[in-house]
């Protein structure tokens, strides 16, 4: 058969059969080892471009944080650039975790939060809970939850659509990251240094208080990164 004359039958369209015509146009058949081939060289390339597309959407230390705009349990909009020029805490959320529980019932994170607060700092919690899942807040109820547990945060935003806790690679509940003034992230990963959701989150190690106090004293942070535990996020 000639180069370009008839058709090919089997897996392989009209362009995968001209990808195996050589420069002399001489074609080869369509055989299985010819298209266990192609669908190798089809995968590979499929995991270099998830990979590409995941590191490109990454956070990381030292870069510019990705801006985002959501809306908070009260309806009011909430972007992140709209705080340039203070620090940040983000904090990924979900009280039904026994993790994020124990934060919260003990009142150490309520007293992080005002404590930072007064100094200007800027923290936003985001819930990611998808709508179908158990541990999802409709606005009036995650106001209930804001006023029984206290919350001294900027804002609660409503994440259900997954959008902010994916674009930070939101891993658990809770995952923390903290913004610099210029917008640069300077610190990714849990709350403090004890990995149960048992312990007194005042005796603890908390490296976000430990990152902002820095950045307050105008010193690097020293602790970047550490890996966050809790509860899987339910998008």
């Amino acid at each position: 058969m000639r180069a370009g004359a008839g058709s090919l039958a089997g897996p392989g369209a009209s362009n995968l059969f001209l990808n195996q015509i050589p420069a002399g146009g001489v074609c080869y058949p369509w055989t299985a080892s010819t298209e266990l081939n192609y669908n190798m060289k089809t995968t590979l390339a499929l995991l270099a471009a998830v990979t590409l597309t995941a590191s490109a959407f990454a956070v990381e230390i030292g870069k510019p944080a990705p801006d985002f705009t959501g809306t908070d349990i009260n309806g009011k909009t909430v972007k992140l650039s709209d705080y340039q020029g203070r620090i940040v805490v983000i904090e990924s959320y979900n009280s039904d975790c026994p993790y994020c529980h124990n934060q919260y019932q003990s009142g150490a994170t309520q007293d992080l939060q005002k404590q930072l607060g007064e100094k200007g700092v800027v923290w936003l919690m985001v819930n990611s809970v998808n709508p179908k899942n158990s541990s999802h807040r409709t606005p009036a109820q995650a106001q209930q939850e804001w006023t029984a547990l206290k919350i001294a945060a900027a804002a609660w935003i409503d994440d259900s659509s997954g959008a902010i806790g994916h674009l930070y690679d939101m891993k658990t509940t809770p995952h923390v990251f903290v913004v610099n003034k210029d917008g640069t992230l300077v610190y990714d990963g849990a709350m403090d240094d004890h990995p149960d959701p048992v312990h007194d989150p005042r005796t603890a190690r908390n490296y976000v208080r430990e990152a902002v106090d820095a950045l307050l004293a105008g010193k690097p942070v020293a602790v970047t990164e550490t890996k966050p535990y809790g509860c899987a996020v339910h998008y």
